[in-house]
């Protein structure tokens, strides 16, 4: 019964990242209804995403540290039910302070899911299976980017634009009714000695570790690689590549697809090396070492004539990245346990906000001034160099706090007796 639990709860994260993902991009579709509605300009626009990564950023790393006090239950909740309300607030907007607002609301809610997620898992998963469990969570993201334009211009086409905002927050605020039913306390805490609320640690005694800034550093450099698949490729595909707009939807969940199934494989393969008899420091490194190693396909995208050759190659890049974020993430879990898991995740991935917030014009300074060509061999030089650093700055990845029993269920309802992490 436990185990099937702890199942269900992945699938209920996989569903999170899915919808986070998805109502942060229903606006990108919706916006050309809205623009003619509401005669809100680009600049407008701009400034409308801008409040939205501003509050992302923030919550991020408030939003990790708060779920490492109260837990993933009530966390998650409280973030996924938040965004769920905002999202749903954007079907009766009426004015453009109005969607400034509600966006800045859902980066609120949006910024605590990562954190949470990872948390949840921790608290549920061996070291055998964390990455597994880690690679499913965080793999909803990907599939909801690829369900995320069709689904919004299929709900724009029977309820309008604005049904594209108001159904998925329903299905957010219905996800939040199943959390908080599961019976989290009685299949796991009772049976298990482990306090309900660890000890935490404080962010001075964070910013005093070394690991905690080598993963705000590797997240701050290779962010905005990803915000660079993720932004630019519809334009490079029509500007460069010469693709019709109507066939771009066609192309683009490609690399998406390619990452979602990455990050599910990514926490399997490595979770079957410490199966075989790796350490935990040999199976991350190894499966991110491979990543690293498959970045360096990406600079070819400039120099291959086929399209389907520069999606493919774009989908390499994707896959590889999904081996690589599933097993930094739980890298920083196998580290940092359930005292401040949540909290690294958030400052990481405030790091990486923040640097996809000051490079992404600059981005648009250099494919304007020269070419996309600087950016592909940025793209894949970048991952090898950051895992040199990672292994460097971070020789072993070992547990960095004594806990008593970090998971919440006991050894033989996961089929391993060995002692935990």
């Amino acid at each position: 019964m436990q185990k099937n639990i702890r199942w269900f709860i992945v699938f209920l994260l996989f569903i999170a990242t899915g919808l986070s993902f998805l109502d942060r991009q229903v606006l990108s579709i919706a916006i050309l209804k809205i623009q003619e509605e509401f005669h809100i300009t680009d600049v407008q626009y701009g400034m409308v995403n801008t409040s939205f990564l501003i509050s992302y950023a923030l919550m991020f790393t408030l939003g990790g540290w708060l779920i490492d006090r109260m837990g993933g239950k009530i966390g998650l909740a409280l973030s996924v039910g938040l965004w769920s309300v905002a999202n749903s607030l954007h079907a009766v907007m009426t004015s453009f302070t109005q969607l400034l607002t509600y966006r800045f609301l859902l980066g609120m809610g949006e910024g605590g899911c990562f954190p949470g997620a990872a948390w949840t898992v921790y608290r549920w998963f061996d070291k055998k299976e964390r990455a597994l469990a880690n690679g499913i969570a965080i793999g909803g993201s990907a599939i909801g980017a690829v369900v995320a334009p069709p689904l919004t211009i299929w709900l724009s086409a029977h309820y309008g634009w604005r049904g594209g905002f108001l159904i998925p927050g329903l299905v957010g605020i219905a996800w939040v009714v199943i959390w908080v039913l599961i019976p989290w306390k009685k299949t796991a805490l009772a049976e298990t000695s482990a306090p309900d609320q660890p000890e935490n640690v404080s962010f001075l005694e964070l910013f005093k570790m070394q690991p905690t800034w080598v993963f705000i550093l590797v997240r701050f450099l290779l962010d905005p690689v990803f915000y660079f698949m993720m932004f630019w490729i519809p334009k490079y595909l029509s500007s460069v590549r010469n693709v019709p707009f109507e066939q771009i939807g066609n192309l683009f969940w490609i690399p998406f697809l390619a990452l979602g199934v990455s990050n599910i494989l990514g926490g399997w393969f490595s979770g079957r090396l410490i199966a075989g008899g790796f350490s935990i420091n040999k199976a991350r490194k190894t499966v991110m070492g491979l990543a690293a190693l498959l970045t360096l396909a990406a600079p070819a995208i400039e120099w291959v004539s086929a399209v389907s050759v520069a999606i493919s190659l774009m989908a390499v890049f994707m896959f590889a990245h999904g081996f690589w974020i599933t097993n930094y993430i739980t890298a920083i879990s196998d580290m940092f346990g359930q005292k401040a898991t949540s909290t690294v995740v958030g400052l990481s991935g405030t790091a990486g906000a923040v640097s996809g917030l000051l490079l992404n014009p600059l981005m648009g300074v250099v494919i304007e001034q020269y070419s996309y060509r600087p950016l592909w061999i940025a793209s894949g030089l970048l991952y090898p160099f950051a895992f040199g650093l990672f292994i460097w700055l971070i020789p072993k990845i070992k547990p960095l706090f004594e806990e008593e029993n970090p998971s919440l269920i006991p050894a033989e309802t996961l089929g391993d007796s060995s002692p935990r992490l």
